[in-house]
């Protein structure tokens, strides 16, 4: 965490942060940088310049906001941060005494990453060295006129337009915005057209003139354009040597080129100038910055220094900005502004000021819409102070508008996640999982919040705990964020009886008052669906979005490390795609990213289950994009033991940049809702005013052939429950079986449900009777292990992974483990092996471990060898030497070099005699397959 000092200054402070007044206070440096996401830009156009001071020196950075996106300024080591800004032209600043060097960079998560860092130095004698006097080339014992001081073209030949009247000697320039720098040399400067003249093509070429020193400069500014340019040519075969084009700012930066390979040669210099700047969309303005300015082209006896040099590295080229049509709608107008496909109408079914703040909803078994009002995010309250809220809110005659809502709770304090069932609301509300009893017939609590967990943190309170689904199981499901850590347990726990996490998949089960992670890892996950054969799915951020959360697995981070030192390597993206542009990652890629689905940040996940929209939508998975004010849909393809996320057009378009969907789900019709937190801001920021407190909609999603229908399934008969596991939309089938699972076991249900269970012919109707009878203890172990010979993966993957649900089976069971692993044909049945290993104690999983680490068949498995691999690490400490004997025989790829590492980790004598008997097995084998394993074997020996 950063601590706030009182030396922080600014537009928008932070409420309890000094307010902005007459600064008196003498600094001995006095910094000033404009904030782009690509970087902090110094007055003479400098990308994160190098920041010098003497030890000592107090010193003041301010940084003013160059776009309308929320930035701050912090220092590394010091651990200090400025407020956090959003509007472009607000300001803010950070204080304090040099007495080390630093790095200073942007918090906000991601935009460090984008390009947001630069050095502060403490350093003795001048801040600033000298710089060498160049020279203009020759030709003829003539100075050539590079530099434009003649006032005129003499040495260049132009064609086109863009150069015809190039020659500007006044700041600011009349071709130019007012406001901006140029920083020219001399008299004159050359620009095609500047920002007046931006639509202008054509080149400009000098004479030839021989290389008579080793490096040259020159000023160039412009548009980041691959068409806006400056070339060196060789006169004598018309080879580019070097070129490079502006940065998109304007003031003209020195370029330095090493032309030592080129000594005693002919070259040209070539501005190019092909781009106009105009686009074919009547809404969209044309590109300024069409147009490159240039100017002092010089050579030089050794490298000159520069402290705002450009170089073709610190060029950011970025797709153009993607045309959105509106912002700040009113609810009527965003919906008429979306565009949907064909078939399909948007309703506006809430808006301000009925519902204001919608963070997260669920639907229950009445058809009704429990909703959060977010008032206190995004700074925790003192307790007994929040503001937030629950609304139950309906449609009750079928038009498509919310028209009866009520107030479930008040006075809540940032409540992230809801669901409804077993009797109550399940919230989560960092630092707790809150569970509220419902009296059924008034819709009011029975009772205050009862705390169920504590220890979620608020670090980052959009990372906190959210999206709360039941699963299959009978498990409460939920997402959490990498940015923020947490230490769960039961009120009042010692440590030793908590679970640390900070980003995966977490579950509650809401009878056994178990809690448990249940894949970590991702970035910031903020939405989790389940497909027809109960494999869950989550949506996530910055990192590939699509994860296919697999029990015990440990998936790509965006920061940070894994709890288990010894995870080695994490699993990847199931996603064949990622949905931004551009080359300086995906936060540069937002609002950019049109294309390719509109950029990084994603929110929900819905994978479509229903009955009444096209075929082509069911099994796939629906998220918001937020940056790109559209839901991307992706394809999930079962390939080997997991799927392939395939990109599929856009479902939905917003029109709309302050469009913020962060959820949605399909009901009884088939239809889908979905909730808007409406917002100019769109990104994540401690700072409370950078959020608007006042908007919100909510919206419904409709097909021609969707039709209405009111109903209660609490009043339906347990026999109607059971026959609601036939129904073609999911909705009813996980509303009736979560009601069952409330009412607890009941022969006659399970009676009926086996019946479904042995003779359905439809695999996924076979997998809800099973998940059904085990969420109402209708199963016994042995009928579990029967299930393990079942014709079909699915049914024998999911036998497995509901015999291990309590962390021990019987030696049976155990034994048919091992059999399966050896002979069972299926990857799938076997990753769910693999995740029921991490489950059981070490000592019960040697021989199916065994078995999974030959299977030749997996090697190039999206999941299986990294989590055999899992499963596998802890028994190095068990047996050191059988752990590598073991890993020996093992096919699947780096598994003997990881245990190798696992076990020289452990440092004991018996260890390390373990490591040299198999370095004396593997010298005596002399394979090449080998050859990289005996490496590691004889660094990890040497270092003993």
């Amino acid at each position: 965490m950063y601590l706030f000092i009182p030396h922080i200054h600014g537009k928008n402070a932070l409420p309890g942060a000094p307010s902005s007044q007459p600064d008196t206070v003498r600094y001995d440096r006095d910094y000033t940088l404009t904030a782009f996401m690509v970087g902090y830009f110094g007055p003479d156009g400098a990308r994160n310049p190098t920041l010098r001071a003497h030890k000592g020196d107090r010193v003041r950075i301010t940084i003013t906001n160059g776009e309308t996106m929320t930035h701050d300024v912090s220092l590394e080591k010091l651990r200090i941060k400025s407020e956090t800004i959003l509007e472009k032209g607000s300001n803010t600043s950070i204080t304090f005494t040099a007495q080390q060097s630093d790095t200073y960079f942007c918090s906000i998560p991601g935009h460090r990453t984008a390009g947001m860092e630069g050095s502060f130095e403490v350093v003795e004698g001048a801040l600033s060295g000298q710089t060498i006097v160049g020279q203009l080339p020759t030709k003829d014992g003539r100075a050539l006129n590079l530099d434009f001081e003649t006032g005129t073209l003499q040495d260049w030949t132009a064609t086109g337009d863009a150069f015809a009247s190039p020659l500007l000697s006044a700041e600011p320039s009349p071709l130019h915005e007012p406001d901006m720098k140029l920083g020219f040399t001399g008299k004159y400067f050359l620009s095609s057209g500047g920002t007046k003249n931006a639509d202008l093509k054509g080149t400009l070429t000098s004479v030839p003139f021989k290389i008579t020193q080793p490096y040259a400069s020159f000023k160039v500014s412009g548009g980041a354009l691959l068409d806006t340019r400056v070339e060196l040519v060789l006169a004598k075969n018309q080879e580019v040597i070097f070129k490079i084009t502006g940065n998109g700012k304007p003031t003209l930066l020195p370029v330095v080129v090493d032309l030592q390979p080129y000594r005693d040669q002919e070259i040209f210099i070539r501005l190019v100038d092909n781009e106009t700047g105009i686009t074919p969309i009547p809404y969209i303005k044309p590109d300024l910055w069409a147009h490159i300015n240039f100017d002092d082209f010089k050579f030089y006896p050794s490298r000159p220094n520069f402290t705002n040099e450009l170089k073709p590295e610190d060029i950011i080229v970025l797709p153009p900005l993607d045309p959105v049509l509106n912002a700040g709608l009113s609810g009527p107008e965003a919906a008429k502004a979306m565009t949907l496909p064909e078939g399909f109408k948007i309703t506006l079914a809430a808006a301000e000021p009925d519902v204001v703040r919608p963070l997260a909803f669920t639907i229950d078994a009445k058809g009704r819409l429990w909703v959060v009002e977010a008032h206190t995010y995004p700074t925790p309250a003192p307790e007994g102070q929040g503001r937030d809220r629950i609304l139950i809110m309906e449609d009750t005659d079928g038009d498509g508008t919310l028209d009866s809502r009520k107030v479930f709770a008040e006075n809540l304090n940032l409540v992230s996640g809801i669901e409804v069932g077993m009797g109550g609301v399940w919230l989560g509300a960092a630092p707790n999982l809150l569970y509220i009893p419902v009296d059924a017939k008034t819709d009011k609590p029975t009772g205050p919040p009862q705390v169920l967990l504590d220890g979620w943190g608020t670090h980052d309170t959009h990372e906190v705990l959210n999206s709360l689904r039941w699963g299959p199981d009978g498990w409460l499901y939920g997402t959490h964020g990498v940015f923020t850590h947490s230490n769960v347990g039961k009120p009042g726990a010692p440590d030793d009886q908590r679970t640390k996490l900070n980003g995966g998949v977490w579950r509650y089960h809401p009878t056994k008052k178990e809690f448990e992670l249940f894949s970590e890892g991702t970035s910031n996950p903020w939405g989790l669906d389940f497909n027809d054969y109960g494999h869950a799915f989550v949506t996530v951020c910055v990192i590939p979005h699509m994860h296919h959360a697999i029990q015990g697995g440990r998936f790509q981070r965006q920061a940070g490390k894994h709890f288990n030192p010894y995870t080695y390597d994490d699993i990847k993206t199931i996603g064949d795609h990622v949905h931004y542009v551009g080359n300086r990652g995906p936060h540069a890629g937002n609002f950019r990213s049109a294309e390719k689905g509109g950029g990084h940040a994603h929110a929900g996940a819905m994978i479509y289950l229903a009955d009444s929209w096209p075929q082509e939508f069911r099994q796939n998975i629906f998220m918001n994009n937020i940056n790109g004010a559209r839901l991307n849909v992706d394809h999930l393809t079962r390939v080997g033991s997991g799927y392939v996320a395939t990109h599929q057009p856009d479902f939905l378009v917003m029109n709309d940049a302050w469009s913020q969907w962060l959820n949605f789900k399909y009901d009884a019709s088939g239809s889908v809702w979905a909730i808007d937190w409406y917002d100019k801001n769109q990104c994540h920021s401690p700072n409370p005013d950078v959020h608007d407190k006042t908007m919100g909609r909510i919206f419904k999603i409709t097909y021609k052939d969707d039709q209405w229908k009111k109903f209660d399934l609490t009043k339906a008969s347990n026999h109607q429950l059971v026959e609601y596991q036939l129904h073609p939309n999911e909705w009813y089938v996980r509303q009736a079986r979560q009601i069952l699972q409330e009412r607890g076991p009941d022969k006659q249900v399970h009676k009926e449900l086996k019946v479904i269970l042995a003779k359905n012919p439809d695999v996924t109707h076979q997998l809800r009777a099973l998940w059904a009878l085990h969420v109402t203890k209708g199963l016994s172990e042995k009928e579990l292990v029967v299930l393990l010979a079942h014709k079909n993966e699915y049914m024998r993957g999911w036998a497995v992974q509901l015999l291990t649900e309590d962390k021990k089976v019987s030696p049976v069971t155990l034994q048919r483990f091992v059999e399966m692993a050896q002979l069972d044909p299926s990857s799938s049945v076997r990753l769910y092996l693999a995740s029921a290993m991490g489950r059981l104690a070490p000592s019960d999983r040697w021989d199916v471990v065994d078995a999974l680490l030959q299977k030749a068949e997996d090697q190039t498995d999206h999941n299986l060898p990294l989590m055999a691999w899992y499963a596998a690490e802890p028994l190095a400490a068990l047996d050191p030497n059988r752990a590598l004997k073991t890993a020996e025989r093992a096919k699947l790829p780096k598994i003997l070099d990881y245990t190798i590492q696992r076990v020289a980790a452990i440092g004991t004598d018996e260890a390390k005699k373990a490591l040299k008997d198999l370095d004396g097995r593997l010298g005596k084998a002399d394979s090449h397959e080998r050859h990289g394993s005996k490496v590691l074997l004889g660094e990890v020996l040497e270092r003993e």
